[in-house]
Formats: structure tokens, C-alpha cells, sequence
């Protein structure tokens, strides 16, 4: 069990993450997030459309549909 301690450092470092998001590399982006959802597929896209919705430089760009692309699913 984690000390209250613990806990609190966690959630200071967890909000700064936040606020300090728009401005990391995309590289270190991608490790806190894999890092923070590993094993939890629910929480995995529960955070991604947080940060989509309240980062939108993390949003990825949509991909060009090319004409032989069309219908595939």
C-alpha cells in the first residue's frame, strides 16, 4: 500500500504532466501516455480522448484516403 506521500507526489507530478502536455515532445507524449495505461485498454482510450479534446496538438492527423483505400475496413 502506498504511503499518503507517495500519493500526493504522484497526483502533483500527474497534473504538472498535464500542464506541461502541449509543450513536450511528441516522443516523450507517447511514453507518459503508454506508461500511465499499460495493461487497461478502458483507461487507455479514456485518456487518449481527454488529451485529444483538451490537447488538440496531439490529436493525429487523419491519414489521405487514397483511391485504394475506399471501403476498406
Amino acid at each position: 500500500m502506498k504511503s499518503n506521500s507517495a500519493l500526493e507526489f504522484e497526483r502533483l507530478l500527474g497534473r504538472a504532466a498535464l500542464v506541461l502536455w502541449p509543450d513536450l515532445p511528441r516522443g516523450v507524449q507517447e511514453r507518459l501516455f503508454e506508461t500511465s495505461v499499460v495493461g487497461d485498454g478502458i483507461i487507455r482510450n479514456e485518456l487518449a480522448s481527454y488529451l485529444h479534446d483538451h490537447h488538440p496538438r496531439t490529436a493525429h492527423p487523419t491519414r489521405p484516403v487514397s483511391a485504394g483505400n475506399l471501403g476498406a475496413a
